[in-house]
């Protein structure tokens, strides 16, 4: 879990952030995290994370957008930053993400186990 722990790390390093339309969830729909990640969400009933899933949206996704922001999982943080996962709004970094830094992102949420949230 340590060296898992690590390389979330840096590769959440090294994502570059930009502005989002304020109110926009467009990209908040379940996703699939690590269990690292998972581990530092709060944890949600079966009843909230139903309803998540019945209304196609993250069982983190408050009225006001992202409940957990700060410790949203990798896919979330990616999400804009690579011609792979376009924001539907045009929005994007001013920098997109490095291309050897989206394929060892893809890499490694192909070989850890995930679950869905």
């Amino acid at each position: 879990m340590f060296e898992q722990r690590d390389q979330i790390r840096a590769l959440r390093a090294s994502i570059p952030a930009f502005d989002c339309i304020p109110g926009c969830h467009d990209c908040c729909g379940p996703v699939l995290a690590s269990s690292e990640e998972v581990s530092r969400l709060p944890r949600k009933t079966a009843a909230q994370r139903e309803q998540a899933l019945a209304d196609y949206n993250c069982v983190h996704l408050g009225e006001n957008g992202c409940t957990v922001y700060s410790e949203r999982p990798l896919i979330c943080r990616l999400f804009g930053t690579t011609p792979r996962l376009p924001c539907p709004h045009g929005r994007a970094p001013a920098v997109m993400v490095a291309p050897q830094i989206d394929r060892q992102i893809a890499r490694f949420l192909i070989e850890i186990r995930q679950v869905l949230i």
